[in-house]
């Protein structure tokens, strides 16, 4: 029996979040991937492929990862893994100006347009602006994990992404409704990983959304959603 293959799939550590440019990480989201980084170090992990989105959040996440792991990474950038514009989405569905949210109340009515907006444009309802449809949105995901199949039996690989993309391929694996994949969207954490075992056929999640890297006393104000 040929063993299962695992892949890893890590969402970005924290960016800056209502700043002028979000795809930025902060200095708590560089740690954050330093600190899983260092966590894999410890316990002999290695990479035999590596691909991420092409967004500098993605770059700067790897590059975190790279300097607590002590080993270089290279890795294959793939547009499919990049994700979807949140803002463009809230328009769809909310056209009238919006603040950038700065208080709890309108962090959650952002989160409530852009649940909304979601489903809208998964059931085809709403074009928003500079995007593609969703069904090309999840063919770039279905493309990303068809890589890791071909990468082969037994291997270890990595996929530094976004919240959006990982759980499209989570939703996938488990073929799930929409409602589904947004839940699983939101409750992604920076940095969190989530783990598939794969075989030459296809993709069995193993966990979802986990910070081993940042469960101790220590490490847990590290914590962020954002």
């Amino acid at each position: 029996m040929r063993a299962m293959g695992s892949l890893y799939l890590v969402r970005h550590g924290q960016a800056s979040f209502g700043a002028a440019d979000y795809d930025q990480l902060s200095p708590k989201g560089h740690e954050q991937c330093r600190l899983l980084g260092a966590y894999w170090r410890e316990r002999g992990q290695r990479f035999d492929a590596v691909f991420t989105g092409t967004l500098k959040r993605h770059a700067q996440s790897l590059a975190g990862i790279v300097e607590g792991l002590g080993q270089d990474l290279p890795a294959v950038a793939l547009p499919g893994l990049n994700e979807y514009d949140s803002e463009a989405v809230v328009r769809a569905v909310h056209p009238e100006p919006l603040e950038v949210p700065r208080d709890p109340e309108a962090v959650k009515q952002h989160f409530r347009l852009l649940r909304q907006g979601l489903l809208a444009w998964m059931a085809g309802e709403t074009a928003p602006v500079g995007m593609p449809p969703h069904a090309a949105f999840a063919a770039g995901v279905a493309d990303a994990l068809a890589r890791v199949l071909a990468v082969g039996v037994g291997r270890q690989v990595l996929i530094v992404s976004s919240g959006g993309p990982i759980a499209t391929a989570v939703a996938q694996v488990l073929s799930t409704p929409p409602e589904t994949f947004v839940e699983l969207n939101l409750r992604i954490r920076n940095s969190a990983v989530t783990e598939f075992a794969f075989n030459p056929k296809r993709h069995h999640l193993v966990t979802f959304n986990t910070l081993p890297h940042l469960d101790t006393a220590e490490t847990r104000a590290h914590i962020t959603h954002a």
